[in-house]
């Protein structure tokens, strides 16, 4: 069963969990467990992808409960009308906030991408990070005698490949556990000595306006177990303070309403 974040007679949004696919895919196609059929199974209909999160990443998935929807919720983020917050676990000490505008070149997928131009220029590509909470462990993974981590806040203003990845990495600070764009030696490291082997990126919440009512909505997703654990281990559990799955934005003076 998949959390339910959100659901009503035009869309519904679940808490991804992190090593599912959204949808069956070329890049496993013995994976019969992905999340559009549990979701669909799950609430007896059929659903319509708006978005993706990459398979190690967790968080706000957000479908259509019709194609109509789907399309309309598309369009919204093709239009970059939507606020996606994202929460990482980056290597080293990495404090303040800027906005980082980097323009990537496209990432092609052998098969999934054949005809795809190979001689694209880098695209625009831009990214808002803030640095949360730092830590500094007694635990010797390199050259160094102890290792620091941080905790990043990230809102991607564009939407291209491994955007928060790559841009993580083009700092100094990639995430841990990216296993393309990341530190390898890292990896092994925090796996090793707390118990963490997957991808620490987290689609947190998403900010939008409700493509039929036109109601503003901010989706929430609550971290699973790995991230509580690490949080934890690192004494940030008070940095992402449990919020509200779901909120409706009202006019000042207005109460509000939460799910």
């Amino acid at each position: 069963m998949l959390e339910i974040i959100y659901q009503d007679e035009w869309l519904v949004a679940v808490n991804k969990p992190a090593g599912w696919l959204v949808h069956r895919s070329w890049l496993d196609r013995k994976e019969k467990v992905v999340v559009m059929q549990t979701v669909r199974d799950q609430i007896g209909q059929h659903v319509f992808t708006a978005h993706r999160l990459d398979r190690p990443t967790s968080g706000v998935l957000l479908m259509g409960l019709s194609s109509e929807v789907g399309r309309l919720l598309s369009q919204q983020f093709e239009q970059h009308q939507m606020v996606k917050t994202y929460h990482a676990v980056a290597r080293g000490w990495l404090q303040g906030a800027e906005r980082l505008d980097y323009p990537l070149t496209e990432e092609l997928d052998k098969i999934g991408d054949k005809y795809a131009s190979p001689d694209k220029g880098p695209q625009p590509a831009v990214t808002d990070w803030r640095g949360l909470a730092i830590t500094e462990q007694p635990v010797a993974i390199g050259r160094y005698p102890t290792s620091r981590y941080s905790l990043v806040e990230l809102q991607p203003a564009t939407g291209r490949k491994h955007q928060l990845r790559r841009h993580l990495s083009h700092l100094r600070h990639p995430i841990i556990g990216d296993t393309t764009h990341g530190d390898l030696r890292q990896n092994r490291g925090v796996a090793q000595h707390f118990g963490c082997d997957r991808l620490m990126l987290h689609a947190s919440s998403l900010a939008l306006n409700h493509p039929v009512t036109g109601e503003p909505l901010i989706l929430r997703a609550g971290l699973d177990h790995d991230w509580q654990r690490l949080m934890q281990q690192f004494g940030w559990q008070h940095h992402l303070p449990d919020i509200p799955r779901v909120e409706f934005e009202q006019s000042p003076g207005q109460d509000r309403e939460s799910l």
